[in-house]
């Protein structure tokens, strides 16, 4: 049990103005979170432009009322007034770049307990002077931590099962990939990644795949030397340090997705039969992917509108959705609100076990995101 008089408080920033990120949580809170206080970061005229653009629309949409929500107001009218939703500038880069430093700031000083991002166009970010690769680099910047990580959890609609998904590298050009990956870094992230599944989902002792680099992982130096040169003896060496553990790998990329795909959406003998549980297929309980794409390529095909982006190594929670701006139908009614409502929910669930820790009281209970709703 957690302090009974404990309730997390989050921040959520709106994202990128111009795009889809006021419909989602408008859309994600039109069932109130019950667990936790929610504090909207960014304009509230915005904010409500956005509710009167989608209720005009689609009067039978159910969204939250701006006027019931808790908004911290940062508005920008100097700004405002050259945004236009769909279109990306250096209006929104710039409002949705102070959205985020304010949250950052509160959450610092001890106001929030979490903070849910908004999606944000990089692009705009650059044009608006912010040359950070994304925002997990801006808040792990801010709070001064430099070792972080991007991990991808969904849940499974069909098995129930739980991906989670940690990038060794993230946004660099894929032919620097090669180069920035080092047994210094694989140490850092494996290191970072058993410490969060343990503080945040109960797992002592978890079972973690990791990604060949190469096809096929090198075959023997055939396909690259990456593996042979200094992978497979990092391994090794970090099993022998961690004997506690299993640690598979190095998977060649092409297999290495092939039981969590059938972990998430199950297989069946024949047709009629029930879908087969997860723990049939033998999934590992996360997988460490090398470069961005090795790993949200399946995490995007499996869970696409479902799969939360967590900031694992911050001071706070961190979570977001796992898509973009959608600048092409921002302000139309048509987002899908179930990755957002995922990332709240999970942000709470978080926030829940940290507390519960610090008070070191039962086992995490893996947390299980529910993403149907929204």
């Amino acid at each position: 049990m957690s302090d009974p008089t404990f309730t997390p408080q989050l921040a959520v920033t709106l994202g990128d103005p111009a795009g889809i990120g006021s419909e989602v949580i408008l859309k994600a809170l039109a069932i109130p979170l019950i667990n936790c206080e929610v504090t909207i970061v960014g304009s509230r005229s915005l904010l409500t432009a956005t509710y009167e653009q989608l209720r005009s629309l689609h009067p039978e949409l159910a969204l939250a009322h701006p006027d019931s929500l808790h908004v911290l107001d940062v508005s920008l009218p100097s700004l405002e007034q050259h945004i236009v939703v769909g279109q990306e500038s250096v209006a929104s880069g710039a409002a949705s770049f102070h959205y985020l430093e304010t949250a950052i700031a509160q959450a610092l000083a001890g106001a929030f307990h979490g903070i849910v991002t908004g999606p944000i166009s990089k692009a705009a970010w650059s044009a608006a002077g912010h040359a950070y690769p994304g925002q997990t680099e801006l808040l792990a910047e801010r709070a001064g931590v430099d070792r972080f990580g991007m991990l991808f959890v969904a849940r499974s609609p069909h098995t129930g099962w739980i991906l989670r998904t940690l990038l060794a590298t993230t946004h660099i050009p894929l032919r620097q990939v090669a180069d920035t990956l080092t047994p210094a870094l694989l140490t850092r992230k494996l290191d970072l990644l058993i410490e969060c599944l343990r503080q945040d989902f109960g797992l002592e002792t978890p079972r973690i795949a990791i990604a060949g680099l190469n096809p096929h992982s090198g075959e023997q130096g055939k396909l690259g030397h990456e593996e042979q040169d200094w992978l497979i003896p990092w391994l090794d060496s970090t099993r022998a340090r961690l004997p506690h553990l299993q640690l598979d790998g190095p998977i060649p990329p092409d297999t290495l997705w092939v039981k969590p795909g059938q972990a998430w959406f199950g297989t069946r003998q024949e047709a009629g039969t029930p879908v087969l549980q997860a723990s049939s297929m033998n999934p590992a309980d996360a997988y460490l992917a090398l470069y961005h794409d090795q790993g949200l390529i399946p995490v995007k095909l499996m869970a696409f509108d479902r799969a939360v982006n967590t900031s694992i190594g911050l001071p706070f929670v961190r979570t977001s959705p796992d898509h973009g701006t959608a600048f092409d139908i921002a302000g139309q009614g048509k987002a899908q609100a179930s990755s957002m409502r995922a990332a709240l929910e999970l942000a709470a669930a978080l926030c829940y076990e940290r507390d519960r820790l610090q008070l070191n009281t039962d086992p995490f209970k893996p947390f299980v995101p529910d993403a149907s709703r929204g």
